[in-house]
């Protein structure tokens, strides 16, 4: 995984140097954040370009990809579950991939909707609470890491559900450190890749947190985060409706009270 990683970097450097960089309309939209910026988001989208040309002329739907995405997940959870953890980032990236590729084919073929959003947001968290769940199973003798990989979990979700209150309510929420859906992705996965080698290097050294560090950072950095983040959104949303609340308040004050005035009186002449 990390020979491909390797690969790709320098590729997209020796064609940004020669070229420029890959822009991308998503990404001069969407713009970096702290976990993760703009340069390497370009450089995924630049990567993944000749797989959505060939699946957009195989006429490939994006529904058919993102509910593909969903069985690598599931299978990076079971593969975490029993501590493979090379297993579980090479799965766990091929879901990742099809999750960034679904939203991409749909807008280039002009099929993009709701309906999809709706089945790839939900794809999403299934295959998110997968790897986590099965990371939980790993762990589930280890009572502290349990608890910070169930405290990561909760941070995931709630982070989805505010994001989906502030839409409902037209409420727009700050993106930087919030460790977003392919933030947590690509944290999770790199130190998952990471930790077998650390398991090698460490193997002499009794203490198992040394042996998976890689993956117990990862951990740690979500839960801290997404949490932080998710109680920053929430008041953010509070204050935005209980203005929004003040406000409608005071509207049927001011049209009661013109209601309620005298009518004027209006001088006639006398003929």
């Amino acid at each position: 995984m990390y020979g491909l990683l390797f690969a790709v970097m320098t590729i997209y450097l020796a064609r940004a140097w020669l070229f420029g960089r890959a822009r991308h309309a998503r990404t001069d939209a969407d713009g970096g954040s702290v976990f993760v910026n703009k340069a390497a988001m370009e450089m995924g989208y630049w990567f993944l370009r000749p797989f959505v040309s060939a699946l957009s002329a195989l006429h490939v739907s994006p529904n058919a990809v993102t509910i593909f995405s969903l069985v690598p997940a599931v299978l990076a959870g079971v593969a975490a579950a029993f501590g493979k953890f090379g297993l579980a980032c090479a799965l766990g990236t091929l879901s990742t991939l099809c999750d960034i590729v679904d939203g991409v084919l749909a807008r280039a073929t002009g099929v993009a909707s709701d309906a999809g959003e709706v089945l790839d947001a939900a794809v999403d968290r299934y295959g998110e609470f997968a790897l986590l769940a099965g990371i939980a199973v790993y762990y589930r003798t280890h009572w502290m890491v349990l608890v910070l990989t169930l405290a990561a979990l909760l941070g995931s979700l709630m982070i989805s559900q505010t994001t989906a209150l502030a839409e409902a309510a037209g409420i727009t929420l700050p993106r930087a450190g919030s460790m977003r859906r392919a933030e947590r992705a690509i944290y999770l996965l790199a130190t998952l890749g990471l930790t077998p080698v650390t398991r090698t290097v460490f193997a002499s050294f009794p203490s198992h947190a040394l042996h998976e560090l890689p993956i117990l950072f990862a951990l740690l950095l979500i839960a801290l985060a997404t949490n932080i983040s998710s109680v920053q959104r929430f008041a953010i949303i509070a204050n935005a409706r209980r203005t929004r609340g003040a406000v409608a308040a005071l509207e049927p004050v001011s049209s009661v009270g013109e209601q309620l005035a005298p009518p004027a009186v209006v001088p006639t002449e006398v003929p």
